[in-house]
């Protein structure tokens, strides 16, 4: 554990356990958020290594994101 972590963990406890909680929850959740992205990377790899991968038209890939986000 960094530093800095012990140090925050070390001022949340001085707080009433009230807030404890919510920031315990809002760190849980913060966490969450940061494993995603590497597990979806993950499970890609797993399937490329498979060899369930297949090309891309890069052109319908670019048509696709735009539709969805709304762009020009």
């Amino acid at each position: 554990m960094t530093n800095a972590l012990k140090e925050a963990i070390a001022e949340v406890a001085r707080l009433p356990e009230a807030a404890q909680d919510k920031i315990g929850e809002e760190l849980l959740v913060h966490v969450d958020k940061l494993r995603r992205p590497r597990a979806k990377l993950d499970k890609g790899i797993k399937s490329l290594d498979r060899g369930e991968g297949r090309e891309l038209d890069i052109k319908d890939v670019i048509k696709r994101a735009r539709a969805q986000h709304g762009s020009a």
